[in-house]
């Protein structure tokens, strides 16, 4: 079968921009995205990567950052996806919107947003953010309702929230929210970062999955999820759906990746939609096709009866853990890699580190204006 017709995008994330008020120690953004990311693609270069991933087969595009709202011009790119006959999702924190530009981006198209909230206790919401900010993530929140926009609440979860899962639910609800993502975090730039500090304990994590567990039960009318990190998983996940199988990520410059964490794979060209089709990259780039399928696989994983379900897992997690992005995903239990793993889970049993050592995201030059940072002492990187 030809990678034309075996290989097929459902999902187009863009990141529309690297700027955000937050400071999140967990950020997925690339941690030297200062001066890099300043060439932001135009409204008409967006325009024209819609249409394309249309053609694809692309079905929706979720629209990222960094905080997607500090675009000025996001009704426009709203109003170009969805003429381009793609389901349009905001995935923002909400902090940077009024009222009506919201309503501006609803009436050009959007149908449905994700608003990211820290923790139940607007305190610690505020210090994970390293902004004060939640009043305002509430504030948007009541805004989609009065829009009739559907909400999903988000909740990165970690040791600093993971005790909080019935009082997220409660959140939830008073919200309004149609779904609720919970997903403990997963180990990539600034998290990784943080690990020592946002690592859960497994006793930590076995109570937030049980509670997770009772909250579905109890409240059928909300769509709950509830996603363990990779590291205590030992089987691990068809990261993104296999690489290159599913999704196509965009950032603001124009680079097109398969995962928000590829460029940690130092070999491997990342091409442009300032210079080729997505079309044309989708289907025969290099970044694309390193490691589509299984014929690229070493042992353990060429002889594993698991390698067409997980694909050996995520192979940005190999390079950082391990050094080679081919070598079997460490959180697997058959990995040669696994005790990396194991050795980060008993870390996790020691006493936690204080608050005042996370290692925040830092803002880009360019960052959005926002209140006082809170007053915490930061890391030194």
């Amino acid at each position: 079968m030809t990678p034309e017709r075996k290989y097929r995008p459902y999902n187009l994330v863009a990141e529309l921009t690297y700027k955000c008020p937050l400071q999140c120690p967990y950020c997925s953004n690339p941690m030297n995205y200062g001066e890099t990311f300043r060439d932001e693609l135009s409204t008409e270069d967006w325009g024209r990567v819609f249409r394309e991933a249309a053609q694809l087969g692309v079905m929706q595009v979720g629209l990222s950052g960094g905080e997607p709202g500090a675009r000025k011009d996001l009704p426009e790119i709203t109003k170009a996806a969805t003429d381009a006959g793609l389901y349009c999702h905001l995935v923002t924190a909400g902090t940077v919107f009024t009222k009506e530009k919201l309503a501006k981006v609803k009436e050009a198209g959007l149908v449905s947003a994700q608003i990211s909230v820290q923790d139940s206790d607007p305190a610690n919401s505020d210090l994970i953010a390293g902004v004060p900010s939640f009043d305002k993530k509430m504030e948007f929140a009541q805004w989609c309702r009065e829009l009739e926009l559907p909400i999903t609440l988000n909740v990165v979860l970690h040791r600093l929230n993971l005790d909080h899962i019935d009082d997220i639910v409660a959140l939830a609800k008073r919200m309004q929210c149609h779904r609720l993502e919970m997903a403990n975090t997963q180990y990539y730039a600034w998290a990784l970062e943080n690990r020592d500090l946002l690592m859960p304990t497994r006793e930590q994590l076995d109570g937030a999955r049980e509670a997770a567990k009772k909250a579905r039960e109890d409240n059928p009318g909300m769509e709950i999820l509830f996603i363990i990190p990779d590291y205590y998983a030992d089987l691990p996940k068809p990261c993104m759906g296999g690489w290159g199988g599913q999704v196509i990520q965009i950032q603001p410059t124009g680079k097109v990746l398969p995962c928000a964490a590829a460029e940690v794979i130092p070999d491997i060209v990342y091409e442009s939609v300032r210079d080729k089709s997505l079309v044309e990259i989708w289907h025969h780039s290099e970044a694309f096709n390193r490691f589509r399928g299984t014929d690229w696989m070493p042992e353990p994983c060429r002889s594993c009866d698991r390698k067409e379900i997980d694909f050996g897992g995520c192979r940005c997690q190999a390079m950082m853990l391990t050094g080679d992005p081919r070598n079997a995903d460490p959180t697997c239990q058959y990995s040669p890699h696994h005790d990396i793993v194991v050795e980060a889970r008993k870390a996790a049993e020691r006493p936690v580190r204080p608050p005042s050592e996370i290692v925040y995201r830092t803002l880009s030059p360019r960052a959005i204006p926002q209140a006082e940072p809170i007053p915490v002492k930061v890391a030194a990187t």
